[in-house]
């Protein structure tokens, strides 16, 4: 009887296969990462790029519109031009056509730039998750903090995503380095943390690291890296604390960056750490309960 020879080169057990993924964030970005559901990276973008487009416009208007008129300001500006030598009647049409080909073109490329930059989203090839990169006046946290105040609004009961999960900002990154990640630590927490008011009466903190595709520093030295920059050697009488922290430190991993946001106490208690999905699931069914208690009972 025949008996069935092994493949060649499957003597040992077989190593598990890990996806490289290629997308990958610059240091000094802000945005916001959103996890999504599986396969569905594409639509969670696409859902989200009009919900974001819609809120900025809604909280940074007024901004946005200042700024768009310096720009124009500054195009007519350039336009002028100082007296030259007398052209002819052919060379002086041929210049006015040119200077305004010109000045339309930076007027529309100016247009298309700042809608770009403001919600620009880049493709990290992950699976489950996005990465929305803003630029100012867009504040990642500010933004995010608005979206939640609005979905836990209990007259709010309409769900304007279908794909995506959870939504985490980041105020700027770095490169993977504790050296890099000291420096990102004394521009994005030195302003929260290393006030008189914090240094007279102490923060109580946590710090939550999330990583992905990320294996150059242990995650430990990360939390002993921020919590040193933050105590500051006793400095400061700030004090970890897990469960009943007045300030958390969100620091998210991917490949070589590392982006880093403070949340305070309600990022837990009420926003469900930022996840759309718990916070429509909680919504309905409290709703289901509150019909529950008053539906009249049976005296049978």
């Amino acid at each position: 009887m025949a008996t069935k020879r092994a493949a060649s080169g499957n003597d040992g057990p077989r190593k598990k296969k890990f996806r490289m993924v290629s997308g990958f964030i610059d240091p000094a970005t802000s945005g916001i990462y959103a996890t999504c559901s599986r396969r569905k990276e594409k639509r969670a973008a696409e859902e989200l790029k009009l919900y974001f487009e819609e809120k900025i416009e809604e909280i940074y208007g007024d901004e946005i519109k200042k700024l768009a008129e310096s720009n124009e300001e500054g195009i007519e500006g350039e336009g002028e031009a100082e007296p030259q030598e007398e052209l002819s009647i052919e060379e002086q049409i041929q210049q006015e056509v040119s200077e305004l080909k010109k000045k339309a073109n930076k007027n529309n490329l100016s247009k298309e730039e700042r809608k770009k930059e403001l919600v620009q989203f880049i493709d990290l090839d992950c699976e489950c998750v996005i990465f929305c990169k803003t630029r100012k006046p867009v504040n990642p946290e500010e933004l995010v903090k608005k979206i939640m105040d609005e979905l836990v609004d209990p007259a709010n009961t309409v769900k304007r995503t279908r794909y995506v999960q959870k939504l985490t900002p980041i105020m700027s990154s770095c490169s993977a380095s504790l050296d890099q990640l000291n420096k990102l630590a004394e521009h994005v927490l030195g302003p929260r943390f290393h006030t008189e008011e914090a240094k007279e009466q102490g923060v109580k903190f946590a710090i939550e690291v999330t990583r992905r595709n990320f294996n150059t520093i242990p995650k430990m030295d990360i939390i002993n890296t921020l919590v040193s920059y933050i105590g500051q050697n006793q400095t400061y009488k700030h004090k970890v604390d897990l469960k009943d922290y007045d300030k958390l430190v969100l620091v998210e991993c991917f490949k070589n960056n590392i982006g880093i946001s403070v949340v305070d106490r309600d990022y837990s208690k009420i926003y469900k750490k930022y996840n759309v999905q718990q916070i429509y699931e909680s919504k309905f069914k409290d709703e289901d309960i509150k019909k529950s208690a008053e539906q009249p009972k049976d005296d049978n």
